[in-house]
């Protein structure tokens, strides 16, 4: 492969790895709070703070937030609620409630 060919496929690659970071950073919070309000905080608290053996999700890095949800989603990882909430998520779901858990500390 000549040098122009290997330029050129490099910027690509590093434009993919850079949209994808910024499709993380769309999440809304405010929105993710009313999602979390409605479905998440039975089990993970107002704040994701951890509810018994439910784990605390607050101050959660967003893509692990969003990995997470998503091996739920696929079933990947079995947790018959988990499971069950995570498939009615859609990506934009999971971006706005990544947003809110992480600016929780």
């Amino acid at each position: 492969m000549d040098n122009k060919k290997i330029f050129f496929l490099s910027l690509v690659s590093i434009f993919a790895l850079t949209s994808t970071g910024l499709a993380l950073a769309a999440g809304d919070a405010a929105a993710g709070e009313k999602k979390a309000t409605a479905q998440c905080a039975s089990c993970h608290g107002a704040n994701g703070e951890g509810i018994g053996e439910n784990p605390k999700i607050s101050g959660m890095d967003q893509a692990k937030f969003i990995k997470s949800m998503n091996v739920y989603k696929t079933g990947e990882k079995k947790h018959m609620m988990m499971e069950m909430f995570a498939k009615k998520l859609s990506d934009q779901d999971n971006a706005d409630l990544a947003a809110f858990y992480a600016a929780k500390k």
